[in-house]
């Protein structure tokens, strides 16, 4: 039998990564093959994001260079999925004839049985799985999937957004908050511990929202609680949290149970007020600070990391300069910023008062020298400690290796004339401190 081979693009945030895998977990289901060059595959799917303008860009720049792909291999199989699909799927169809298929965000799980319907009519027409009702359909998933890591695995516990923040497209291509069931998430879990797979990221557009769907009350807590029980499980991240819906009973969750990691991130995309009203983010500068600080009270030696959008439409300088200070005031491990950038369909393209590219990049800069001094002061906090590093596998340097903390520290240790496998727990004493990273050589133990 002829052995058949499939490629995926994938672009965008943690949840498509979790979507790419079930991707080529159906494909391999199907005997597929993966293939590095998606030039030799039978099937290609490009897994789409459309949060940033750059992001669409690239991506449709990639979809363009399939087109000798599909002409120099009419039978190869096209498929764009994710959120652009959702989004511009008629678009995307018109201008891009060399697209098989396209594949909204709420049917990942199906398909493997829309491949093959689509092979079974090929030629007849061409197959479109977009939608504009993404709420009915189910998101549980069974079956096989492919993790990108050996130790490492991501968990998706919900799907879509319900805050609809007037910048975000999200809510419009993922849909309003479906959640899984608590039975379902324990069960991949278990079958990943049984793979030998020891940290989990617990993934959702909004985590916190966690089984309010299900009229349940503190359900992320309490699902926190249940992962930390089961056995074999090491480590416990989640993402990503907005701050009006974080509650105290996660906080306590985190400060009690042994395996949930030490990291929150908590994105207050801006320090003013009104630009926080403007964005209807639901909380002020105020509050805001009353979260770090309950956080820091049942959390001490935390790492607290966020995201921040300068140029919002209608930003002040003062309104900047709030944005600055707390960031200053707070003292971030690490901040994900960015510019704002207009996404047609959400409410803040329309708004009056759009800043200057020129005034937004200046304002950037400054939010970047700011925080890169507070990440200096956090890591060389870390000089002279002993701490558990998760091994990832070696760095530029085949001689040095890095990992990751609890708290998402990135550490490089030489190896010394030890040898590790990726997953390995490794006490390292950290000497040296830079901004993103931190240095150190492995010790016996902890």
């Amino acid at each position: 039998m002829e052995e058949k081979y499939y490629a995926l693009l994938n672009y965008g945030c943690q949840m498509n990564e979790s979507d790419t895998e079930h991707y080529a977990g159906q494909l391999e289901e199907l005997g597929y093959k993966a293939i590095a060059d998606f030039h030799n595959a039978d099937v290609i799917i490009v897994n789409t994001c459309c949060v940033r303008e750059s992001a669409e860009k690239k991506i449709a720049g990639k979809i363009g260079e399939l087109k000798a792909v599909k002409t120099k291999n009419p039978d190869v199989v096209i498929c764009v999925a994710g959120c652009m699909a959702q989004k511009d799927g008629d678009k995307l169809i018109k201008k891009h004839p060399q697209v098989d298929l396209l594949l909204g965000t709420a049917y990942v799980n199906d398909f493997k049985q829309i491949l093959l319907d689509y092979l079974a009519e090929r030629g007849s027409k061409r197959r479109t799985r977009v939608y504009d009702d993404l709420t009915i359909h189910q998101s549980e998933f069974e079956g096989k999937m492919v993790r990108q890591s050996k130790f490492e695995a991501w968990i998706p516990i919900m799907y879509g957004c319900n805050n609809f923040c007037t910048y975000c497209i999200v809510p419009y291509v993922r849909g309003r908050e479906r959640s899984r069931s608590m039975e379902n998430i324990v069960a991949e879990i278990e079958a990943a511990v049984a793979d030998g797979y020891k940290e989990f990221t617990l993934l959702g557009q909004n985590v916190n929202s966690y089984g309010k769907d299900f009229g349940e009350k503190d359900a992320f807590a309490k699902l926190l609680r249940r992962v930390n029980e089961i056995p074999g499980v090491d480590r416990i991240h989640y993402m990503t949290s907005h701050p009006r819906d974080m509650s105290e009973e996660v906080i306590k969750a985190v400060a009690e149970c042994e395996h949930i990691c030490e990291n929150f991130h908590v994105p207050f995309q801006s320090g003013s007020t009104e630009i926080l009203r403007r964005m209807n983010r639901g909380y002020s500068r105020e509050k805001y600070l009353e979260l770090i600080a309950l956080i820091r009270k049942y959390v001490p030696n935390c790492t607290i990391t966020t995201d921040i959008i300068v140029g919002f439409p209608g930003e002040t300088e003062a309104d900047f300069e709030d944005t600055l200070n707390l960031v200053k005031e707070v003292g971030f491990d690490a901040a994900f910023t960015f510019i704002y950038s207009k996404r047609s369909g959400t409410p803040a393209a329309k708004m009056d008062n759009q800043v200057p590219l020129d005034v937004k990049k200046a304002r950037l800069n400054r939010l970047m020298e700011a925080q890169n001094i507070n990440s200096l002061k956090c890591n060389e906090k870390l000089i002279g400690q002993v701490v558990e590093v998760l091994a990832e596998g070696p760095s530029k340097n085949k001689d040095v290796w890095n990992g990751r903390t609890r708290t998402g520290k990135l550490v490089l240790w030489p190896l010394e004339g030890k040898t590790y496998q990726a997953g390995d727990k490794v006490y390292v004493k950290i000497d040296t401190a830079q901004t993103w990273l931190v240095k150190g050589k492995a010790v016996d133990n902890g």
